[in-house]
């Protein structure tokens, strides 16, 4: 994938920045051919900043860099939609994004990073790090209990009660997929092809 760079006087293209999770425009930058290929070959957004003449990692000074996840071409091959993990606010400001959004939202997504997180950089502390300490067998079993748990409150009518024992069922099975190597994607690919048979 190479833009059309000589589509433009000064050779920069527009690229859009998106959170690959919330899908929420993060801002807005220009590169160039060297900005592109530094892009691609250090995961992170490096733009062409045009008032400093200069190429510029977004997070060069301030740490918050946008991890690239992907990169896609317009129809017109002359803009680039850039699908980012930031690490942290993306805005000089200090704002989550450079439209001033918002960019916190909660996700499972978000919540399988933190699993991941968890099993990589185990703590003592982390009740999600015992149980993949203990094992698959422990894990399995956990997801079980929480499928019965839910059952027996489905039976009866506390919201609250059910829907934390749902929460609670949820939060397991996601550590049992990773603990099996998948994600939930892998799950949505199988429900998609299905949903496309019927």
């Amino acid at each position: 994938m190479k833009p059309d760079f000589s589509k433009y006087s000064d050779r920069l293209v527009p690229a859009i920045i998106q959170d690959s999770i919330s899908q929420k425009v993060l801002m807005l930058g220009f590169m160039n051919e060297e900005a592109l290929e530094k892009t691609k070959e250090e995961s992170r957004v490096t733009f062409y900043s045009r008032s400093k003449q200069r190429l510029w990692t977004k997070g060069e000074t301030s740490g918050n860099y946008l991890n690239v996840k992907e990169i896609i071409a317009d129809c017109d091959n002359d803009t680039l939609l850039i699908k980012v993990q930031p690490d942290g606010p993306v805005c000089h400001t200090g704002a989550d994004t450079c439209f001033n959004e918002n960019n916190s939202s909660f996700s499972l997504e978000k919540l399988e990073q933190i699993i991941a997180d968890r099993k990589n950089n185990a703590s003592e502390t982390s009740y999600t790090s015992s149980l993949f300490s203990k094992g698959i067998n422990k894990i399995a079993q956990k997801v079980g209990e929480e499928a019965v748990e839910l059952v027996i409150e489905s039976k009866d009518d506390d919201k609250e009660k059910f829907l934390g024992e749902a929460a609670d069922l949820l939060f397991h099975y996601l550590i049992l997929l990773n603990a099996k190597g998948y994600s939930l994607n892998d799950v949505e690919q199988i429900l998609a092809a299905r949903h496309k048979n019927k």
